[in-house]
């Protein structure tokens, strides 16, 4: 019986074919992902280490900053290195890992900051019961819930995509293995699998996006009845998540709310969600929190403090 897979690599176009421009790309991208892993590590750290910072918003932004530096590991270094060979291979395991992963993390982050606009919408609607209700146990188990629903997820991708006939070309025009350049290549018809996926990956994003912009709305209708200073502070803590779900889901549901075709803007809108929303993750959450500020401020003075002791 002949192999389903007579591909055992994939050569990545990437991003550009331009010599000097992948050059500066490279400088760039390398600068972005130290940014990335430096920025959500030094909110983790901050988060563990300021007893102020023990609310389940900061449990929530914690683990937020962790599936950002998975996320974006899973691209990032690839793409970096190939900025710098003519070749861009990577075998058929790899490639399949790599989608795995994508779409692991990615789905997390996804349900993550859902459970973080349900937070939002306690503390403010319901801030005398707050405590009681967002409990360590219910937090932790919806960030297991998230795990859990993020690797269910990908596994229907992975699963669905692998067990499909690749007998060349195995040229994928983009920068990581994703659903819809690795359907292109399949040499069978991938109609149904490409709705499956569609329903998947769409549904889980707009549906979650839904649950968000109700959760928000319904929000913004109670602060009407708040003083203007409540107002303020109600808006300042929510301001940070919208504008993280803004940057994340925008590009998501572009991309994975149509059908299983491939567009020349959908390696542009993949370095956005991958690597620009993960890297201004950390900078939206303690420009615009005075909390986290003052918990950093805290933390070095502290550091100070010791250092001259």
């Amino acid at each position: 019986m002949e192999p389903a897979h007579n591909v055992t690599e994939f050569i990545f176009l990437g991003l550009t074919q331009d010599q000097e421009l992948q050059q500066t790309c490279f400088v760039l991208f390398l600068f972005f992902y130290l940014v990335i892993m430096l920025g959500n590590l030094l909110i983790i750290v901050i988060i563990k280490r300021s007893e102020c910072l023990n609310s389940p918003m900061y449990f929530f932004l914690s683990y937020l900053s962790f599936v950002d530096m998975c996320y974006s590991s899973v691209t990032a270094p690839k793409l970096i290195a190939d900025l710098l060979v003519e070749r861009k291979t990577i075998s058929f395991a790899g490639c399949i890992a790599q989608l795995f992963g994508v779409h692991f993390f990615g789905c997390t982050e996804i349900f993550i900051l859902t459970v973080m606009a349900y937070d939002r919408y306690i503390a403010i609607c319901k801030p005398l019961h707050y405590m009681t209700i967002m409990n360590k146990q219910l937090c932790s188990w919806m960030v297991v819930a998230s795990w859990a629903g993020g690797f269910v997820h990908s596994m229907v991708q992975t699963l669905l995509t692998a067990q499909l006939p690749f007998c060349g070309p195995n040229e994928i025009n983009h920068y990581f293995c994703d659903v819809h350049p690795l359907l292109k290549l399949a040499c069978t018809d991938t109609y149904i699998v490409g709705i499956i996926v569609v329903a998947n990956s769409g549904m889980i994003s707009l549906s979650c996006f839904v649950v968000l912009v109700v959760s928000y709305v319904v929000i913004l209708v109670s602060l009407k009845t708040r003083s203007s200073k409540g107002r303020l502070k109600a808006l300042s803590t929510c301001a940070s998540h919208i504008t993280v779900v803004i940057l994340f889901f925008g590009p998501c549901l572009f991309f994975y709310m149509r059908p299983s075709i491939t567009f020349s803007e959908d390696k542009m809108v993949a370095v956005f969600y991958t690597i620009i929303t993960p890297m201004l993750n950390p900078l939206i959450y303690t420009l615009r929190n005075e909390e986290v500020k003052n918990a950093m401020k805290k933390l070095w003075g502290k550091k100070v403090t010791l250092g001259v002791k």
